[in-house]
């Protein structure tokens, strides 16, 4: 970012909010628009960080806990972005974004909104689209880290849309704590990382429900099965690494176990979860596609082939 840009884009901003240069250093207001625990956790940080938070809620009480330790409490959406200049909305999903956002479209023209809301890459797009057509700016982000993280050392925050506005305001973003990462200027970015490592979680959680199933079907306890489990946390740093190699390079290997061994290995599993009755759509599901893996010519291959696989399925490219 040249110096040029950064201070075009502030003289912008200046004329839009009316702030006077020697304002810069105080906190900036800041306005949250959704009081869930994680809304409530961002407006906790922003008030511990001394900036000047007012707070909305389509149930007002919600505010209560947070008026308590200084935030203002609006009356309506509209009220509350007239308050600041930055505008953090987290609520359920896109659909209540817009409803919030539709409510108080004049109101943010000139200010930037920063949706926290967790969805789709596509819905991040559209919710751009819509802010770029009202003159608002708009930031997309995604929280990876839980509530009680916001704040602290730990916490971490994707961001990505124009990087003239997250360096605008990254004093104030800052309150959220621990790491904070702006990934570039198509502003759903950051949902697109949230979805994908969403899908690596939830699957590998699902898998621990079921695995458990599976042992207590068997006789064995979950409290005597969790130690060995825990011990697979050791294999998945070296598995994402090498995944992430030879799907970049269009290169997979096969140094440890190839995609055929591994699958004849899933089989026994999908065998022995019917064999005590148990659902094997999740197990069932990875092992079909394993197979396809093998039958299409990859099964001296790494499983990472599997990547390429499932993109060339759905006919776009792999792209880093």
């Amino acid at each position: 970012m040249t110096d040029e840009r950064h201070d075009a884009t502030d003289h912008d901003h200046d004329h839009l909010d009316g702030h006077p240069d020697d304002d810069r250093d105080a906190p900036e207001p800041v306005t949250v628009l959704g009081l869930g625990p994680m809304g409530t956790a961002l407006a906790g940080a922003f008030l511990d960080a001394g900036h000047p938070t007012t707070v909305w809620n389509r149930s007002p009480a919600k505010a209560d806990p947070l008026v308590e330790r200084g935030a203002r409490r609006a009356g309506t959406a509209a009220e509350a972005v007239a308050a600041s200049q930055l505008v953090i909305v987290c609520v359920i999903d896109y659909d209540a974004v817009h409803a919030i956002a539709d409510s108080a479209a004049d109101a943010l023209a000139g200010r930037t909104l920063v949706s926290l809301t967790a969805d789709t890459p596509g819905r991040a797009r559209e919710m751009a689209a819509w802010a770029a057509e009202r003159r608002v700016g708009y930031l997309d982000g995604s929280i990876m880290t839980p509530t009680t993280t916001i704040g602290g050392p730990d916490a971490v925050i994707l961001f990505s849309g124009a990087e003239a506005l997250y360096e605008r305001h990254a004093a104030a973003l800052a309150a959220l704590g621990g790491r904070r990462v702006h990934l570039g200027a198509d502003p759903g970015r950051a949902a697109a990382y949230d979805v994908a490592l969403l899908d690596m979680f939830w699957t590998a959680v699902s898998g621990i429900a079921h695995g458990f199933a599976l042992a207590a079907a068997e006789g064995v306890s979950a409290t005597d099965l969790a130690p060995f489990a825990k011990g697979l946390h050791e294999l998945l740093p070296w598995t994402i690494d090498e995944f992430a190699r030879n799907v970049d390079s269009g290169h997979h290997p096969d140094p440890v176990s190839s995609l055929r061994s591994i699958t004849a290995g899933m089989e026994h599993v999908v065998h022995a979860t019917r064999a005590r009755g148990l659902d094997d759509g999740a197990i069932g599901a990875a092992t079909a596609l394993a197979r396809r893996g093998v039958d299409a010519g990859y099964g001296a291959d790494s499983m990472s082939r599997l990547t390429e696989l499932l993109v060339r399925t759905a006919g776009s490219p792999v792209s880093g």
